[in-house]
């Protein structure tokens, strides 16, 4: 199953540092064109209060914000909208915080301090359904990763999953939406985003790509 492409149109930039946020601005505005839709504010405050009066098909997010972490954005985002793509865009790059985006939900990583090719690339792949990653944090996540294979799960957090929800993880392990596995399991497509949130839930992640990498962890996937 090939990923899934997303839309980058409406977008919306959240980042204090007027540069920096005419800078993704520029770049968002090459990458979709003239006639696209793109939102830019400073705070979580600001970026809460869009979200809940606009509809965006992609978040930018930078980590330390005025009024708080994008982080905490990121989880607030993932709660409502679970399958809202988000992107950090900082100069930031410590263990815990990178830990911490993915996490909440964010499905890529990149650095302010790289050149606009760069940048831009990695923002187009998204088009792709790509979840850009800047190379030092996949190296730094890489690192975090035990040496040896796990030990062999244990029954108990496989059971913690019902035989549906298991189900259906095995289809957003494959790359499906919840449209696509709402048609394949013969239920409605608000059904799966409740069991979608029920197994984010479980696994304590907030993203599909956090789901599928805990459930691999754990054994709950093959």
């Amino acid at each position: 199953m090939q990923p899934q492409p997303i839309e980058l149109n409406p977008v919306l930039i959240v980042e204090d540092d007027a540069s920096a946020r005419a800078r993704l601005i520029r770049l968002m505005r090459e990458l979709t064109g003239e006639h696209a839709r793109i939102d830019a504010v400073a705070d979580l405050a600001a970026a809460r209060e869009h979200l809940q009066r606009h509809d965006c098909a992609l978040a930018l997010v930078d980590v330390q914000l005025p009024d708080g972490s994008g982080v905490d954005l990121i989880a607030w985002i993932a709660q409502r909208w679970p399958d809202k793509p988000v992107v950090i865009v900082s100069a930031y790059a410590e263990e815990a915080t990178i830990l911490a985006a993915v996490h909440a939900g964010a499905i890529g990583y990149l650095l302010k301090d790289r050149d606009d090719e760069e940048l831009r690339l990695s923002l187009k792949s998204l088009q792709r359904g790509g979840a850009p990653i800047d190379p030092l944090i996949a190296r730094r996540i890489l690192a975090l990763l035990p040496a040896a294979p796990p030990p062999a799960p244990q029954a108990e957090p496989a059971a913690q999953l019902s035989e549906r929800e298991r189900e259906i993880l095995a289809l957003v392990a494959q790359g499906f939406s919840n449209r696509e596995i709402a048609d394949l399991v013969a239920l409605s497509k608000l059904t799966i985003e409740c069991h979608t949130k029920n197994i984010y839930r479980k696994l304590a992640v907030g993203s599909r790509t956090a789901a599928v990498f805990e459930a691999r962890a754990l054994g709950l996937l093959s």
